[in-house]
């Protein structure tokens, strides 16, 4: 994951987390303006956007200009100042024409067209870190979401400063393969709640705003594909970072589906696994460790009943396995306690 999202910068350069691209990194075809055109009395320090709303956009030319025109719309209306950083995901389509003549039209637009393609997770990390605003929202450009709800997120976290992140719960399903994902993603939720010991109406909702400086730290967690917004929960949850769900409508995905049902479920079980033994490993190997020594102690008494003092070798491989197990999950607590930082 690493080398796919490191590759996937325009330039392989060390910036600031919160410096602006350069102009060919982001695909603006002006040059910059000389000192010396600029006249004496203008104020050269801009104020920076309370806003950053960050629009991951693949293959998406058919309808990607019909989602920059509602979330400039209802972001006008707010009165919240923002820019849209519109990453292009180095689409095989018109999408980057299209965003490059809606930044000439629109002037909140920021475009970053990567070279190559990395992935939702890798543009919505990248976006994060290059954004300008304090408050960041993830959406897509898909028309599925109700991005006309985007000022409502944004003044929740800045009415209400005890949450940390809001998300647009969805209260349907409109995917591909809906049989197959209603129940598959209602298990990964379950997975996710017990191990989190919180509920959680929607873990994988693309709709959602946060403080920037407090998603900062586990940007470097984030995989490069849909499992990002999964990840981004976890962390938080189990950082105890509140997060508010508002229930939101889910329409009919426009063009055609990225999601791959068999390969990204698998993947989003994976990531729940990885961020929760990220973070507290105990809770996932230690009841592991105890069934299986349990088993093997019940075992071990039958064994001893029906012949004594003889103990088959599956029963002694059950303890050895619960005891290597157990150290195990012992040992990665006491990594995930000694590291500093995140």
């Amino acid at each position: 994951m690493t080398e796919l999202a490191a590759s996937s910068r325009p330039v392989a350069r060390p910036e600031p987390a919160n410096a602006e691209p350069a102009d060919h990194e982001l695909g603006n075809s002006e040059p910059a303006v000389p000192e010396a055109a600029v006249p004496e009395n203008t104020d050269l320090v801009s104020v920076p956007p309370l806003v950053t709303i960050v629009l991951p956009c693949y293959n998406e030319g058919e309808h990607v200009l019909l989602e920059i025109e509602r979330i400039t719309a209802v972001m006008r209306d707010s009165g919240l100042t923002y820019e849209l950083l519109c990453i292009d995901d180095a689409s095989t389509d018109n999408t980057l024409e299209v965003l490059t003549r809606a930044q000439r039209d629109y002037p909140n637009i920021r475009l970053m067209p990567f070279r190559r393609n990395g992935g939702s997770g890798t543009a919505r990390r990248i976006g994060t870190q290059q954004a300008k605003g304090e408050i960041v929202v993830w959406t897509d450009a898909d028309m599925t979401y109700e991005n006309e709800r985007i000022p409502e997120l944004v003044r929740t976290l800045l009415d209400d400063p005890s949450y940390d992140q809001v998300v647009g719960a969805r209260t349907t399903e409109e995917g591909s393969h809906k049989w197959l994902r209603v129940p598959a993603k209602w298990l990964i939720r379950k997975i996710a709640e017990r191990l989190t010991n919180q509920q959680i109406p929607d873990l994988n909702s693309g709709l959602r705003a946060f403080r920037r400086s407090v998603a900062l730290p586990y940007l470097r967690l984030l995989p490069a594909g849909f499992s990002c917004v999964t990840t981004i929960t976890i962390a938080f949850l189990s950082n105890q970072h509140d997060i508010l769900y508002l229930p939101t409508t889910y329409a009919k995905r426009a063009g055609k589906s990225k999601f791959r049902f068999v390969h990204d479920a698998y993947r989003y079980i994976l990531q729940v696994l990885r961020m929760v033994m990220y973070f507290d490993p105990l809770k996932v190997l230690m009841p592991l460790a105890l069934w299986l020594v349990g088993i093997g102690i019940v075992k071990g008494v039958v064994d001893m009943i029906r012949h004594p003092f003889y103990f088959p070798a599956n029963t002694v491989l059950l303890v050895v396995s619960g005891i290597m197990v157990g150290s195990l999950a012992l040992l990665a607590d006491l990594v995930v306690r000694s590291r500093d930082g995140v």
